[in-house]
């Protein structure tokens, strides 16, 4: 079965999940974003025209403030021409279509999409429908996948921790309904970690989450035993259906990460959050801002993943 994702020459032609993405591909996005963090070093920003002349088109139909702007950020670094489209004032409001929307944005000569969408799937059926030379990147699809999300995590796992195959990663909080955790996990099994633990109460683990290769705990002080990488994860109140939690203040106490919890992982453990934290639920503001915390790194090293990604796509024939 040929990979969506894929070209014949099996070069990234879009960037839609993490399933399915070969090993080869996430390590050749990594490698290619560590010459891009170190482009980003000292007192003046270098821009990398491989994107000149190119139009970058940030189509967001659910907001999200921290990820478009590292997307436009990114894309201007390589010297891309920038688009944001304001969906709320744009025709999809007055009832035009999704793939009505793609067609008329192509004629206006659009050569990459960064796309985000409250439907799953919404990413895959623009790839499906564009032309070769267009490109596709998944900026978050309902609860399917965040795909550069998870990358640049594996990007800072990387950073800190050098290789993946020696270490033990749990990933705490909201499985139900995260899509970057779905991403983090097929992410992490590629690239080979040989412990992936999802710690979460039973109504919002999703059904056989074990068939991912994970191992589940419901006890958080059990499941953080030992860990070297605490991926915490946003509550994702939009997304919930019903009555699932009985308060913030109870899901903290059990599943919000404390400093007392976090001793119980290695002394080393780093601890990550895709943001934006609500701090006192997830995550205590003593661990955010403290030592073990990768947490404003990764906002930096996202934009060099973006770049990354990019300019693999433009590369891609």
């Amino acid at each position: 079965m040929n990979n969506p994702q894929l070209n014949k020459k099996g070069e990234l032609q879009h960037l839609l999940s993490t399933e399915g993405l070969p090993a080869s591909i996430i390590r050749n996005i990594l490698d290619r974003a560590t010459s891009f963090v170190a482009t980003a070093e000292g007192d003046e920003i270098k821009r990398v025209p491989l994107l000149h002349g190119k139009s970058v088109f940030n189509i967001f139909f659910e907001n999200s403030t921290r990820t478009r702007t590292t997307f436009e950020i990114a894309a201007k670094r390589l010297a891309a021409d920038v688009v944001n489209l304001n969906i709320g004032s744009s025709s999809t409001s007055k009832g035009e279509t999704l793939l009505d929307t793609v067609d008329n944005l192509c004629a206006m000569h659009a050569d990459m999409f960064v796309v985000r969408h409250a439907q799953s799937g919404a990413a895959h059926l623009i790839a499906q429908h564009v032309a070769p030379e267009v490109h596709v990147v998944n900026a978050g699809d309902g609860r399917h996948a965040h795909p550069t999300q998870a990358l640049l995590d594996m990007f800072t796992i990387r950073h800190y921790k050098k290789e993946f195959h020696n270490l033990r990663v749990a990933i705490v909080g909201d499985i139900l309904h995260s899509r970057v955790a779905r991403s983090q996990i097929h992410a992490l099994t590629t690239l080979g970690v040989p412990e992936v633990r999802v710690i979460a109460p039973k109504t919002l683990l999703p059904s056989m989450v074990e068939k991912l290769g994970v191992r589940v705990y419901h006890d958080m002080q059990e499941g953080l035993r030992d860990v070297d990488v605490v991926m915490m994860l946003r509550l994702q109140n939009e997304r919930m259906q019903g009555a699932l939690l009985p308060s913030a203040q109870e899901y903290f106490k059990y599943y919000g990460l404390t400093q007392e919890k976090l001793a119980l992982a290695k002394e080393d453990a780093i601890v990550m959050h895709p943001g934006p934290m609500n701090r006192g639920v997830e995550i205590d503001s003593s661990v955010a801002d403290g030592s073990n915390s990768v947490i404003l790194p990764q906002v930096t090293f996202g934009i060099a993943v973006r770049m990354a990604v990019m300019s693999m796509l433009a590369g891609a024939k």
